[in-house]
């Protein structure tokens, strides 16, 4: 989706969202946190298991913090 559809349907999504009561707007933040939180800890997790991969077929990088520093670098 382009970023000019996604602005679009943002935009709609606000106007359709503006006149709820308050409490309903409430409801909608909570869940959008709980969905986006949820979605931060589901890729968290795929990320551990598959730096559990790659520890276990021995193609993690292992070193001094000198070495992290200098790969960050590059």
């Amino acid at each position: 989706m382009s970023f000019v559809a996604q602005s679009l349907s943002f935009q709609n999504l606000i106007e359709a969202v503006e006149p709820m009561p308050l409490d309903d707007q409430s409801i909608h933040v909570d869940l959008i946190n709980k969905r986006t939180t949820e979605r931060c800890r589901a890729e968290l997790v795929d990320g551990v298991h598959e730096a559990r991969r790659a520890f276990k077929r021995d193609e993690d990088k292992r070193g001094a913090l000198e070495d992290l520093m200098t790969d960050l670098k590059d």
